[in-house]
């Protein structure tokens, strides 16, 4: 850790010593006039503040961008909206705001309105359908690069830019920025350079969400109609944020259009969904979201697609044959649904009082059966009758209280209470009965999986603003976890269970400081105690950017971090893997840490960026769990189901971006490995299971009119895979015999390449007083038999292998309006 910090330190001085040499070339110069100016700048320059809404729905905007033209002077709003400038050079400077989604709005300052608070109104982009508007309309960003390393912005008003599986959906949008893994269908969860979905925040008003997708991964659980703003950080994340080793995504949900009634829906192949805004007198406001899918009543073709890839009876292996093998229709039921409810209330101008709820839930009864008709065994024919109770269901509820006041143009409180719980259940029986000629023999097979885990959390942050070069964010938190997982067979033999309690307390203050014009320093620290371990951690962090000159900024972060809730991986090799949740007891599963080291540089222009990033994750205390037979590396790990290990992520990223104009996009490209090292697992290091070399993402989007186009290309080469590479039969002492499975090397093997190209179209047209829309998505246009993983069966000695592929070509058409 301290060689890395101290590598970190040496740059970033090497990187000001430009500014220094700069500063001291006329340094005596300078000293004889800086006691007699002191009164005259302190004159001339002023300090502003003021707050960023929506023009049309009064919504205020978080993290926009507040710049004075043609000056080294800024900031961003904060979380409601709020900024304030120093040294501002007069009181007719220019001020120029840019929100994702907006256009770029300018503002002339006067002696009259530098006094009072300032509002500034953003006009959605391209929302206007005449003609005229039309003819010179510009795409705006989907994405954009903040200020922090490694941190950028997602504009859900985008999203529709972005071919899909039918759904906008945040998440895999996200899935096609450099160092976000874009080759997991099955998966709406992030795997951010090297690190796991479970290693990840994801807030949404405050609270925790700790599963975030529909229908088995294909979706993401957010309805981007009721998200305000996407903020993701990759990694480097500030003291503000901990918790998680790898990244953090924020999201805030919409308030609701404070002037007017409105609504909007939409339908797809696989859900409805509508939205409600309610403005409630002149203070308050209301929004109500909600989706559906209708897939427990109508079965489109893309739920077919979707679903046969988790029917186990529709993945069989060749090779096995028999007489009269049969396996009946089955019918499952599934849907999902998710909910979204937002107040908020505005006593006074300096409070804001919101309350938001997020309930969102999958339902899968795959309940079948089966008969299967043997061949004769003594010329006696035998039929097996199988019937399958199979029933899922997993979601999240959430809610959070939030209070925030701007108790003065330097000084602002946010106050958040929130309440998050997960929940995952599988009640599996399978009632077996033998039909012989003479014989009836019925056997009972069952299981239940359980895991719930509940989140309480208390969280105070505080900004002050001292002056134009420092600005002090502190706060603390307060996580009571509940974490409860029984995993049972039979009703009768418990493989595990476990019930923890943790309190995590934490304190964390940091300094965004300012010394010289050119270089930006974030420094801070995060001091957690857990109570399970009763350990204090300290989580230094530190980040910077210098700015060459206008185009080009270079900048690195460097930073400790601790995870005390953990995803546990539980891998079989021939069934693939189901996850759950535990809390850290340092004893079957420890607290996990992370290291963070972060260097690039940015080049930007009017209109494009070419940005670089290297990153390098060590990670101690990995955690997985494992019913399977070790290979006996030390006489301790045959009887072990949790084993510990270690890891380390490191790659480079390349990220070339059309930032505005009718055709906007980007080219990405990362080249990582992620590493790890069980002990108890492997007698050496392998490569993760989700550790790919190369990674392109190509993005486009095309404003034509009317008319939104877009096409995306992903490529990845083969992510590792574990095989069984053969059998064998011991005989015990009673002369019974048992066979075993002999695995090769720990993700030995590779699959081959994944590659997808995915186009839309969208059209938008006048609704009466209201706008439509509708589209054509075409997922994986040259239908590449992209494969997931690899399914082995012994079979008479012989291991039969399954390639058990990602959906083909897929179409889907959506339609949506809005009042």
């Amino acid at each position: 850790m301290k060689n890395k910090l101290l590598i970190f330190i040496l740059l970033l001085t090497l990187s000001s010593v430009k500014a220094n040499t700069e500063g001291t070339s006329r340094s005596g110069e300078i000293f004889s006039v800086i006691a007699s100016s002191i009164k005259d700048n302190q004159a001339q320059t002023i300090t502003i503040s003021g707050i960023v809404k929506d023009s049309e729905s009064g919504e205020t905007l978080p993290f926009a961008n507040v710049l004075i033209k043609d000056t080294n002077i800024g900031t961003t709003t904060n979380a409601d909206g709020y900024f304030t400038l120093f040294n501002v050079p007069s009181q007719t400077s220019i001020i120029q705001v840019q929100y994702l989604g907006y256009e770029t709005e300018t503002l002339v300052l006067s002696p009259e309105i530098v006094t009072t608070t300032i509002m500034v109104l953003m006009r959605p982009a391209n929302d206007q359908l005449d003609e005229v508007t039309i003819t010179g309309s510009t795409k705006q960003q989907i994405v954009k690069l903040n200020e922090n390393i490694s941190q950028i912005s997602l504009s859900p008003k985008e999203l529709a830019s972005i071919p899909n599986l039918g759904e906008k959906d945040i998440f895999r949008a996200l899935q096609l920025l450099p160092g976000v893994s874009g080759t997991n269908e099955s998966s709406a969860g992030l795997y951010v350079r090297g690190g796991t979905p479970d290693q990840n925040l994801v807030l949404l008003d405050g609270f925790t969400v700790y599963h975030v997708d529909h229908f088995y991964g294909f979706f993401s659980a957010f309805n981007s109609d009721a998200i305000k703003d996407i903020q993701l950080y990759k990694g480097g994340f500030p003291a503000e944020f901990g918790g998680r080793l790898s990244s953090i995504m924020d999201l805030t949900g919409k308030v609701g259009n404070s002037n007017k009634l409105s609504f909007s829906g939409g339908v797809s192949l696989l859900s409805a969904n509508a939205t409600v805004e309610i403005p409630i007198g002149k203070k308050a406001n209301l929004l109500i979201a909600g989706r559906r899918s209708y897939t427990d009543i109508i079965q489109s073709g893309l739920y077919n697609d979707i679903f046969d890839l988790y029917n186990d009876s529709n993945v069989s292996a060749s090779g096995i044959s028999g007489n009269g093998f049969q396996v009946n229709e089955t019918e499952p039921s599934f849907y999902f649904y998710d909910l979204n409810a937002k107040f908020s209330y505005k006593p006074t101008e300096k409070d804001i009082i919101s309350v938001s709820l997020y309930n969102g839930e999958d339902n899968l009864d795959n309940s079948r059966d089966n008969e299967n008709t043997f061949g004769s065994r003594n010329d006696e024919e035998r039929t097996i009758n199988t019937d399958i109770d199979d029933l899922l269901n997993w979601g999240n509820l959430g809610a959070s209280l939030r209070w925030a006041r701007q108790w003065n143009n330097k000084f602002y409180s946010n106050v958040v209470g929130a309440y998050s719980n997960y929940f995952s259940e599988r009640n599996r029986l399978n009632t077996s009965t033998v039909q012989s000629a003479d014989s009836t023999n019925t056997s009972k097979v069952g299981s239940l999986e359980d895991n719930t885990l509940t989140d309480y959390t208390l969280r105070i942050h505080n900004e002050y603003k001292l002056n134009a070069k420092h600005s002090i964010e502190f706060g603390g938190q307060l996580t009571q976890n509940d974490v409860d997982y029984k995993y049972t067979l039979n009703d009768s033999t418990t493989v595990i269970e476990q019930y923890d309690k943790g309190l995590l307390s934490t304190l964390y203050i940091q300094d965004n400081w300012q010394p010289i014009k050119a270089l930006k320093v974030l420094g801070g620290v995060r001091v957690s105690h857990f109570d399970i371990t009763d350990e204090i951690y300290y989580e230094p962090r530190l980040s910077a950017s210098y700015q060459l000159n206008e185009q080009i900024k270079l900048k690195g972060a460097w930073g400790e971090y601790y995870q005390f809730v953990n995803r546990i991986v539980r891998e079989d090799v021939t069934q693939g893997s189901r996850d759950f949740w535990l809390l850290a007891d340092d004893e079957t599963n420890p607290v996990s840490s992370a290291e963070h080291l972060i260097f690039g540089v940015s080049y930007e222009l009017d209109n494009w960026l070419f940005d670089v990033e290297y990153f390098e994750k060590d990670m101690t205390g990995l955690s997985e769990f494992s019913l399977r037979f070790q290979s006996a590396i030390g006489t301790d790990a045959e009887n072990q189901l949790f084993f510990e290990g270690t890891g380390v992520s490191r790659g480079v990223e390349f990220l070339i971006q059309k930032k505005v104009g009718k055709y906007t996009g980007w080219l990405g490209y990362t080249l990582s490995e992620v590493v790890h090292t069980f002990p108890d697992i492997s007698d050496y290091s392998f490569y993760a299971l989700h550790d790919q070399r190369n990674e392109f993402k190509l993005v486009n989007a095309l404003k034509a009119g009317r008319w939104d186009l877009g096409a995306t290309w992903v490529y990845g080469s083969g992510k590792p895979y574990t095989a069984p590479n053969g059998t064998y039969t011991i005989t015990l002492l009673d002369g019974t015999e048992t066979q075993y499975v002999s695995v090769g090397d720990k993700n030995g093997l590779r699959l081959p390449a994944y590659h997808r190209l995915d186009v839309s179209a969208t059209y938008n047209f006048k609704l009466g007083s209201g706008k439509g829309s509708m589209g054509l998505s075409l997922f994986n246009l040259y239908n590449r038999k992209n494969i997931w993983y690899k399914e082995f069966e012994v079979v008479d000695d012989e291991i039969i292998e399954t390639n058990v592929n990602y959906i083909g070509f897929t179409p889907s058409v959506f339609f949506n309006v809005s009042f």
